[in-house]
């Protein structure tokens, strides 16, 4: 059922008309700060568990899986609260949870803390996901949403970009030592907290009746389209295992601990590129089919470093895996976007964030223990699933329906 565009109203947050809001602005630069900090610990996790503290693979799975799925839960009922209270006093909780997390991870000396840390970090994701993804495309036209997702994505990859390049400079400049590197990551995750106070929330969200439960006034009212919509993809992320394995992969094949990080830099650095360009053509095309062209790139990624061992090679892939985030990341955000009221935004990036995150849980975990010696298996797996939801995403599109914006059957005012 095709959702009809809302009355679009000037934007309630200072800004002078259009798409590019002063919310839009200072939550790219709050997703700046703290994604400096999560990824200036992220390529050096999967290292840090298994060399400093002795865990397996299939903890490494665990640990990122689990903290997903602690993500995953929080995106479920925050998305709800989202469209009935306040935004912004759950995104600086959820920042600040973060925060948290990071310093627990520092400061770990077995893994199961750093399981412990992880999921408090990414408790304080599901926490700010989906309310700060409502709130920054209030007074956005439908039609420009792609874009808007499309900078905040840069803006937030950035920081994946900076983040690792100051974990490489510390990693050199404190003698080759994980742990006092871990803890530069609590300065910008700080930081990211106290510039939420710029965010400006005008009024708050149309509270419903307080009779109904708000999981069944919250959900239940979500378009069937978006249901639709929704499952290909959750298919798709039960084998979208978490990208620490993908860097314990180039460990595997011999990458050093630099260069490793240096992969995961030039990944952030194309994901950045890309991301607003997708956005762009997601607002001219139809998502679903961006979407898919994303899929075609995350085959090339997974199956192409299950396949080599050759360092250059693996770089090259790493790169290609990056446009495969930058042509699903935001797209997907604008996708379910579009295809929910003005009343519904929180509720659905919610559900849609919080149900993909389970399934990267159930990925993290059967690919953990998959893993074995060098992870052959569940890359091919996964890019072999990634294929088929290619395909099934292509399969609706003439031509002129993904020159127009809309799959068959749809009216121009649906965005999926």
């Amino acid at each position: 059922m095709p959702v009809e565009d809302d009355v679009e109203q000037p934007p309630a947050d200072g800004s002078h008309g259009g798409w590019l809001s002063r919310n839009l602005l200072v939550l790219s630069g709050v997703s700046f700060l703290q994604d400096a900090a999560s990824e200036l610990v992220y390529p050096l996790l999967s290292i840090f568990l298994t060399t400093v503290l002795g865990a397996p693979a299939a903890a490494v799975g665990a640990v990122e899986g689990l903290a997903e799925g602690a993500a995953s839960v929080t995106k479920l009922g925050t998305g709800v609260l989202g469209d009935r209270w306040r935004r912004r006093p759950l995104i600086a909780a959820g920042y600040g949870l973060a925060a948290v997390g990071k310093l627990i991870v520092a400061l770990a000396f077995a893994w199961p803390v750093v399981l412990a840390g992880r999921v408090v970090d990414r408790l304080g994701k599901g926490m700010r996901g989906a309310p700060r993804d409502a709130l920054l495309v209030e007074g956005v036209p439908r039609s420009a949403r792609g874009r808007a997702f499309g900078v905040h994505r840069t803006a937030d990859t950035l920081g994946a970009v900076v983040g690792p390049l100051l974990g490489l400079a510390g990693y050199a400049a404190l003698g080759h030592r994980l742990k006092p590197v871990l803890l530069l990551a609590v300065v910008p995750a700080v930081l990211s907290v106290l510039l939420v106070a710029a965010v400006h929330e005008a009024t708050p969200p149309a509270r419903r009746d307080r009779s109904r439960p708000a999981w069944t006034a919250g959900v239940r009212t979500l378009p069937s389209g978006y249901w639709r919509a929704l499952l290909p993809l959750m298919v798709f992320a039960a084998v979208n295992f978490p990208d620490a394995l993908v860097l314990l992969r180039l460990h595997d094949i011999g990458m050093s601990v630099t260069q490793v990080i240096l992969a995961y830099v030039t990944f952030n650095a194309v994901y950045a590129a890309g991301s607003f360009p997708a956005g762009v053509l997601a607002d001219r095309w139809h998502p679903r089919c961006v979407y898919a062209v994303g899929l075609a790139f995350f085959v090339l990624g997974y199956g192409g470093l299950a396949l080599v061992r050759d360092h250059a090679v693996a770089w090259l892939l790493v790169g290609l895996y990056g446009m495969f985030a930058a042509l699903t990341d935001g797209v997907g955000k604008a996708w379910v976007s579009g295809l929910a009221g003005s009343g519904q935004q929180a509720a659905a990036q919610g559900v849609f964030q919080g149900a993909g995150g389970l399934a990267v849980l159930c990925a993290g975990v059967w690919a953990g223990l998959a893993w074995g010696a060098d992870g052959q298996v569940p890359l091919l797996l996964a890019a072999v699933v990634a294929t088929v939801v290619a395909v099934v995403l292509l399969a609706p599109f003439s031509p002129r329906s993904v020159r127009q914006g809309r799959a068959p059957g749809q009216g121009s005012t649906a965005a999926g």
